[in-house]
């Protein structure tokens, strides 16, 4: 099965369950594990609430929204979430990321995403900026689901 949605949302904290709620309906119409779904649904709410809270760009216009693509294809799932906002800091391909204080309400989000999927990449856009998570995990499938074909 192969199945692949886009959406273009709003820089506002109501877009991330959106987003969450839209991925887990593909999940389950296609059967897949609800641990598999879960774990993903918690990695896209991340990436969601980094992009509202981090990727304007104070332009106006398109830096005031952020885009969430989602692949269901085979037996892996890749999501990925971009935003026009600045990007990560110093330019770098890949942010360095540390693990936050026990006590930090900030700073966990990335160290998470990575906890949760199977392969992650971190980095900026080519040219315009904006940054770019992108996250891939190998479906299981419940019991009763429908055969895939791969």
């Amino acid at each position: 099965m192969s199945i692949w949605w886009s959406l273009h949302l709003r820089r506002e904290a109501a877009s991330v369950p959106l987003a969450r709620r839209l991925l887990m309906g593909t999940m389950e119409t296609a059967g897949v594990d609800p641990d598999i779904s879960y774990d993903l649904s918690v990695a896209l709410s991340e990436a969601c609430a980094n992009a509202v809270e981090h990727g304007g760009g104070g332009h106006g216009g398109t830096s005031e929204a952020y885009r969430v693509t989602a692949y269901l294809d085979g037996e892996k799932c890749r999501i990925e979430v971009t935003d026009a906002g600045p990007g990560f800091p110093s330019g770098r391909s890949r942010p360095t990321l540390r693990p936050a204080r026990f006590d930090a309400e900030h700073g966990r989000g990335l160290c998470l995403i990575q906890e949760l999927a199977d392969h992650v990449h971190i980095g900026n856009k080519p040219g315009r900026g904006g940054a770019v998570v992108s996250f891939d995990k190998i479906l299981k499938w419940r019991k009763d689901a429908p055969p895939v074909a791969v």
